[in-house]
């Protein structure tokens, strides 16, 4: 999941946008008429990111994602210098340019068409993409999402790890969720889980569950890191998703690079609940369903390691949330906006579903604990 607000198209990225006209005609030329240019959402607040648009010119279309480490951002959506760093400004035009936004490809995932790489005398980079027209994944029903698991256990069964470039994120999920700080001392505050939206709305016993996680943070980051590794795409969700035919397209690599196998799937389906593409109620069936056809992926692909493994990254991968729920304790008094920030959403309808899948996850928590000293690692700190 993604706390963004939505992109306007005015002040520096309105100015920035001023520079596509000649790169539009060097890109998609000739055409005839004017060039026009709509914002897409994305994360404002992120110092990498600089703009993105859709750009129709004629009858030809593309995106344009303008990539930056000049904007202005604080805190933990600074645009970051260092390749290995979770927030590297570069990252993405390289994974595009070196061809590994492509590699699964062949087993039904890919990225959009890199149509053009332009480095700005200002120093920022645009990337010129393919747009890709099919249904985004935010509107899909659970069996298209199941399919895509498939899909992505064959590509991630097939590709496995790659060789490790010097600007591929590493040790991703520490460095993400140790940035995320905001709400930490409301998790044994008791005023902040009496909040009426805290109150009414999460389950009973979530509060045990996800001090407890907050507990065995480093342990659970220990087990993720010692477990099989594959390329991953690290921001694997719908909102990053859409069909490609019967297959599918995946955008917005800027955080790629090392993770466990599994690690992208344990991203993918709770964010399909956290932003409201599917409702908590069907997240324990939708979720074993995905997670078989995962593996039914990896097995047609060759793959003939350990499920445990897997099933134990799956689980364990619980830990990327571990800041969500200091977050909502943060934010229960606050207006509550939709993915984008353009419009509100029903607060209690937010706080129920992230609720009852944040309990999902704390169920996640408790296999992986018991799971993972059957596979030889150590006993989590709080035991079993």
């Amino acid at each position: 999941m993604s706390d963004t607000d939505a992109v306007d198209a005015q002040g520096a990225e309105a100015a920035d946008a001023e520079g596509a006209y000649e790169e539009a005609r060097q890109v998609l030329g000739p055409f005839t008429g004017p060039v026009f240019l709509a914002p897409l959402t994305h994360n404002p607040k992120n110092g990498v990111t600089g703009g993105v648009w859709v750009v129709n010119a004629g009858d030809r279309a593309a995106i344009l994602k303008v990539l930056t480490r000049s904007k202005e951002a604080t805190g933990r959506w600074a645009a970051s210098e260092d390749p290995r760093h979770w927030n590297y400004w570069r990252r993405e035009a390289d994974v595009y340019t070196s061809g590994l936004a492509q590699v699964w490809q062949p087993y039904g995932v890919r990225a959009p068409r890199l149509l053009a790489r332009v480095e700005r005398p200002d120093g920022d980079i645009a990337l010129w993409l393919e747009r890709v027209r099919g249904e985004p994944a935010t509107r899909w029903k659970p069996a298209r999402h199941v399919e895509h698991a498939r899909r992505l256990g064959a590509a991630q069964g097939a590709v496995g790890a790659v060789a490790d470039e010097p600007w591929l994120s590493h040790r991703f999920l520490r460095q993400y969720v140790g940035s995320n700080t905001v709400g930490q001392e409301l998790l044994d505050d008791d005023e902040a889980w009496r909040q009426p939206l805290v109150r009414d709305h999460f389950p009973e016993g979530l509060r045990r569950e996800m001090v407890r996680l907050h507990h065995d943070r480093d342990w659970f980051l220990d087990i993720m890191e010692s477990l099989p590794r594959a390329f991953s795409h690290l921001d694997h969700w719908p909102a990053n998703t859409c069909a490609d035919g019967p297959h599918s397209a995946v955008f917005d690599w800027a955080f790629a690079g090392d993770g466990a196998l599994g690690e992208d799937l344990g991203n993918y389906l709770p964010d399909s609940v956290f932003d409201l593409f599917v409702p908590a109620a069907r997240l324990p069936e939708y979720a074993a369903r995905a997670y078989d056809a995962y593996l039914h992926g990896l097995r047609e692909s060759g793959w003939n390691g350990d499920e445990n493994l897997v099933r134990l990254a799956v689980c364990a991968s619980a830990v990327k949330y571990d800041w969500l729920t200091a977050l909502m304790l943060a934010n229960a008094g606050e207006a509550q906006l939709d993915y984008g920030g353009g419009q509100s959403v029903d607060a209690e309808r937010r706080y129920r579903e992230r609720g009852l899948t944040l309990a999902y996850l704390g169920e996640w928590a408790r296999e992986a604990r018991e799971l993972a000293p059957r596979l030889g690692f150590p006993k989590a700190p709080s035991g079993r």
